[in-house]
């Protein structure tokens, strides 16, 4: 089996390695992929995720069995849909389905209609109005641009000062473009965060093991949102009762609802949860992979990944099994200045790693002289697995610490959450 997986970043790179640790891929090229990926006999191509006639001709010409989309701007734009009218076989949802990730009022109306727990909200196309509800309201408060913002879109305001310069940064300063033609404001929730990733076809559903990111850019959740700097799994501060109560009260619901109202979904459903004192509720759901917790989550699957997924786009049913003995746990390097000025450039050391870990790249370019050096604001992961939380987070910093990370930054905190539980 030939597979082609579209995105750069170390989830795609996460999603190859996968696919060849199966044993039925023989081949998995990623486009465009990065450098970084070849260190591990992953094939690249530089095609723009964004050019879908010739992602198409490259497909058909090198005769791909199927494509994994990683990233969420293709699959909003509508990859899967070209693809599938040009006789491709894709894993990903539909232009129309994918809506669920490219518009938070979308998918917070979707659960309105449909009772799926979630923050009471408004939505807001106009600075003034927007403004006012916020003095009416009071922090703390949470403030959404509407569409794609790479995980930035976000402030959870803790003063209401915060709130209106948000406001001001999406409607006056046009921080995130049309992306921020509306605003959410969501009502602040408390809670531990954990996401739940499910592999999905219509109204089946197979879902993975629970993961936790720190989406905050410095130690004790303090600094900006970012797209992620860190994750691990499983999460003990997560009973099972609450995993079994999202995938009843959210999961299944959700896809029963999409499929009912004529956007059936197909791809990973991503929902990033909360755990309140009223049970799991909805933070925000992807049509997609979650970056970092799938760099953690897919070294846990022991059956065949490219198997499964070959299985549902067959109309098969699918096998999917997980190892639930040992900890997973994953530290992101991101060039200095991230997420807001970064500063590119940083030279990439060797990492030196056994075969219960491993490295995934994502912003790596390649220099003159053969090595790599840091392109963009997340660099990559080094992930590790052990026999629980501590001793994975052991792992990953004995690893880390010793490296020469000039120019570049890491939380080392990742699972301390966990340890606390």
């Amino acid at each position: 089996m030939k597979v082609l997986v579209i995105g750069s970043g170390a989830r795609e790179h996460a999603i190859a390695h996968a696919l060849l640790r199966g044993g039925s891929v023989d081949e998995v090229t990623v486009a465009p992929g990065n450098p970084g990926m070849e260190l591990d006999g992953i094939r690249t191509q530089r095609i723009n995720p964004s050019n879908h006639a010739a992602m198409i001709d490259f497909v058909k010409d090198n005769g791909y069995d199927w494509v994994f989309v990683g990233p969420e701007v293709p699959l909003i734009e509508g990859i899967v849909d070209d693809f599938e009218q040009a006789g491709i076989k894709a894993f990903g949802p539909t232009k129309a389905a994918a809506q669920i990730e490219g518009s938070k009022d979308f998918a917070k109306r979707l659960m309105a209609r449909h009772n799926i727990p979630t923050a009471q909200y408004r939505t807001f196309d106009e600075l003034e109005p927007a403004e006012a509800y916020v003095r009416e309201h009071g922090a703390p408060i949470v403030i959404k641009a509407d569409g794609l913002a790479a995980g930035k879109g976000v402030t959870v305001a803790m003063d209401e000062t915060t709130a209106l310069h948000a406001l001001e940064d999406i409607f006056v300063d046009h921080r995130f473009g049309s992306a921020g033609a509306k605003v959410v404001i969501e009502d602040f929730l408390e809670g531990q965060e954990f996401s739940l990733m499910s592999f999905v076809h219509g109204t089946d559903f197979w879902p993975m093991p629970i993961s936790q990111d720190h989406k905050r850019a410095y130690d004790n959740d303090e600094g900006p949102n970012t797209g992620g700097m860190g994750a691990y799994s499983p999460v003990p501060q997560i009973g099972q009762d609450v995993v079994d109560a999202a995938i009843e009260t959210i999961v299944r619901p959700t896809v029963e609802a999409m499929a009912a109202e004529g956007t059936p979904f197909t791809g990973i459903l991503y929902a990033g949860l909360i755990a309140t004192a009223d049970g799991p509720k909805v933070i925000e759901f992807n049509a997609r992979f979650g970056d970092p917790e799938t760099e953690v989550v897919l070294p846990k699957l022991t059956s065949d990944l490219a198997a499964g997924v070959d299985a549902i786009l067959n109309g098969g049913v699918p096998e999917f099994t997980w190892d639930e003995d040992h900890a997973t746990l994953g530290v992101v390097l991101a060039a200095d200045g991230y997420p807001n000025n970064v500063i590119k450039g940083a030279a990439i050391p060797q990492i030196p790693v056994d075969e219960s870990s491993h490295v995934y790249y994502a912003g790596v370019s390649s220099t003159e002289h053969g090595g790599l050096m840091a392109s963009s604001g997340r660099v990559l992961l080094v992930e590790t697995t052990a026999d629980d939380i501590k001793a994975a987070q052991d792992k990953v910093y004995a690893i880390i610490d010793k490296l020469d990370t000039s120019g570049m930054f890491y939380r080392h905190d990742i699972g301390a959450k966990a340890l606390k539980a």
